[in-house]
């Protein structure tokens, strides 16, 4: 499986440029999946709903089917947090996986960097950043894209895994 990161500081613009590369790879005609790395507890089902009370009642996983989507949430109760590559062999077959986070992790990334927040880049230090897209020009050892130039940022994703 394809897989492509955007990594970077809080308040970098991971979600927006997530967002936008998401529409404009499908868009192509790509099958895209995402997966988001939370740091903090995060609820998807709320108090009173069905899979809330089969969750907090004890189940260790709760499917949750309609006609429109499945939902599957998967209770650790005690169990480490899944790595990165567990996560991505639970997912179904499609042409890119673009990863949110998991800045630690080995695969290729472009860091996202807005110059207002005061955060340093992660890039110099980091060879699996293959690029930077950022608010402000840089003048780093890669290729750097404007934060907002989507179209650019999801052609050179796209060459780098070969889509």
């Amino acid at each position: 499986m394809r897989v492509y990161g955007v990594t970077g500081w809080k308040n970098a613009g991971k979600t927006g440029l997530m967002e936008r590369l998401v529409a404009e790879i499908t868009a192509r005609g790509f099958s895209v999946s995402t997966v988001k790395h939370a740091h903090h507890t995060f609820e998807v089902d709320h108090p009173g709903k069905d899979s809330h009370r089969h969750r907090i009642a004890g189940a260790r996983e709760v499917l949750l089917a309609s006609r429109n989507r499945v939902a599957l949430m998967h209770e650790l109760r005690g169990e480490d947090e899944p790595t990165l590559e567990t996560l991505l062999a639970r997912l179904s077959p499609v042409d890119l996986v673009l990863i949110e986070g998991y800045k630690r992790d080995a695969h290729p990334k472009i860091e996202a960097h807005r110059t207002e927040p005061g955060n340093p880049l992660i890039a110099p230090d980091d060879e699996t950043i293959k690029a930077v897209a950022s608010d402000t020009p840089l003048d780093l050892d890669r290729p750097v894209f404007d934060l907002n130039d989507t179209v650019a940022i999801a052609d050179f994703i796209l060459a780098e895994v070969r889509l």
